[in-house]
C-alpha cells in the first residue's frame, strides 16, 4: 500500500485476506469464554492461531481503509439511538435467546428438559471438564450461558441505544464521557463473526435432519430427536442473535463515525 497507494485492486486484495483471516479467527471467542470460566483452552497451539488471525484481520482491514482523509479536527456526532428497522432487529436477536435462556435455566434449577435432568446435565459438565467457577454457579441455579446470553443482550441495546455512545450515570467516574467506539465493536465483530456462521450453518444442519436428509446423532442425549430440539434451540439463538448483533454493529459504526472534514 505504502508503495503503490490506495489503488482498487490492493484494496480487494487486502479486503480478501482479511475474510481470509477472519475465518481462521473463527473459535476465538470461545476460547475467550473459556478462559472468562477459568477452563483451559481445548488446544494452545490453537487458541494462539485464533489471536493471531483475529489480529492480522484488524491490521489488514487498517491497512485497507488506510490512505483516506483521517477526520482530526471533526466533532463526534452527537449521541443517537439505531433507525427503527435496526431496533427492530435488536428485539428479534433478544427474543431468539428466549428459549435457549429457558432451557438452560430449567437445566440449572434441577428441571428436565428433552429428556436430560438437570443432574445429569451436571455430571455431563463435571465430565467434560467444567470449571469450579462454572459447577459453583450450577449449584447457585445459574448457568453460565445464561448469565453471557444476559450479557450480550445488554451489548446488543448498548449499540442501539443512545447509552451505548456515552457512559450512563451509573458508572461513576466514567459518567458523561464518550464510550470508544472499539469497546463495543470489538466484543460485537468477535462476536458476530463467530456466531453468525456457526448458527446458519447449524440452521441448515438442523433443517435437514428434520427432513431426514441426514443424520442426527443423539450425542450425549437419549434419543436423536432430543438433540434435534436442542439443535434447533440452540441455533436458532445463535443464528437470530449473531445477525441481529452484525446490524446493530454496523448502524453503531456509521452512527459514531466522525465525519470527514471538508477540503
Amino acid at each position: 500500500m505504502s508503495r503503490y497507494g490506495p489503488r482498487p485492486a490492493l484494496r480487494a486484495l487486502l479486503w480478501t485476506a482479511f475474510g481470509l483471516a477472519g475465518l481462521a479467527a473463527f473459535g476465538l471467542l470461545m476460547d475467550v469464554l473459556s478462559l472468562v470460566f477459568g477452563q483451559g483452552v481445548d488446544s494452545r497451539a490453537a487458541a494462539a492461531h485464533h489471536v493471531l488471525a483475529a489480529a492480522g484481520a484488524f491490521l489488514l482491514a487498517a491497512t485497507a481503509r488506510s490512505g483516506r482523509p483521517v477526520p482530526v479536527a471533526s466533532a463526534a456526532p452527537a449521541p443517537s439511538a439505531a433507525p427503527g428497522p435496526v431496533r427492530h432487529t435488536a428485539w428479534v436477536g433478544t427474543a431468539a435467546f428466549l428459549p435457549y435462556v429457558a432451557m438452560k435455566q430449567i437445566w440449572a434449577l434441577g428441571g428436565t428438559f428433552a429428556g436430560m435432568s438437570g443432574a445429569e446435565m451436571r455430571v455431563l459438565s463435571e465430565r467434560n471438564g467444567a470449571s469450579e467457577i462454572w459447577l459453583g454457579l450450577e449449584s447457585w441455579g445459574l448457568d453460565g450461558t445464561m448469565l453471557l446470553a444476559a450479557l450480550g443482550v445488554f451489548l446488543l441495546w448498548g449499540l442501539v441505544r443512545p447509552w451505548g455512545q456515552v457512559f450512563p450515570r451509573w458508572t461513576l467516574c466514567l459518567r458523561g464521557r464518550r464510550v470508544p467506539r472499539w469497546l463495543p465493536l470489538a466484543p460485537a465483530l468477535i462476536g458476530a463473526a463467530t456466531l453468525v456462521p456457526y448458527g446458519v450453518l447449524g440452521l441448515g444442519y438442523a433443517a435437514l435432519a428434520t427432513m431426514g436428509v441426514v443424520t442426527m446423532r443423539s450425542g450425549d442425549f437419549h434419543s436423536p430427536q432430543d438433540a434435534l430440539v436442542v439443535t434447533w434451540i440452540g441455533m436458532v439463538a445463535f443464528a437470530g442473535y449473531g445477525c441481529a448483533l452484525a446490524v446493530a454493529a454496523r448502524s453503531y459504526g456509521m452512527r459514531t463515525c466522525r465525519p470527514a472534514p471538508r477540503p
